[in-house]
């Protein structure tokens, strides 16, 4: 019989991209710090669609504390982004092998008696169209079109 360890990590950063302190890299496989991400127990629930299938979302699930709650309540107001990766481990519990690494932005959260639940969604707002600044040049995507309509086939 083999055994498979898997780990995430997530690190979580200001809209600017920059990270504030140690206590914004976290880990759920050991308890011990692994790689400066420190232990924090949660569950990471991976990309679904939503229900009008106009968004992914992801959910991070954490127990609930009054520190926990005050942590989350900061990373939704902030509108945080949250970068989650999944790795193989290895029978020492190091990092072997990336599975998949993801961004996320912290857009709203719930909470019950005994956990809370920060919801993910992806940076692009499918409803609004909003979608991040960027500009295409002949040097990225060769000879545009001058006509400025651009179909995929």
């Amino acid at each position: 019989m083999s055994l498979v360890s898997l780990a995430n990590f997530i690190t979580i950063t200001n809209p600017n991209g920059s990270v504030e302190n140690v206590f914004d890299r976290f880990q759920n496989g050991r308890h011990a710090p692994i790689d400066s991400f420190q232990y924090l127990s949660f569950i990471y629930q991976g990309a679904t669609r939503n229900r009008s299938g106009d968004n992914m979302i992801s959910s991070l699930l954490l127990a609930n504390s009054e520190l926990s709650m005050n942590y989350a309540q900061q990373i939704v107001s902030n509108k945080y982004h949250i970068k989650v990766e999944t790795y193989l481990m290895t029978e020492a519990f190091e990092k072997s092998k990336i599975l998949t690494e993801e961004q996320w932005l912290a857009s709203s959260m719930s909470y019950d008696p005994a956990t809370i639940e920060v919801i993910l969604s992806s940076a692009i707002d499918a409803v609004g169209s909003n979608a991040p600044s960027r500009v295409l040049t002949r040097d990225m995507v060769g000879s545009l079109p001058v006509t400025g309509s651009i179909q995929n086939r």
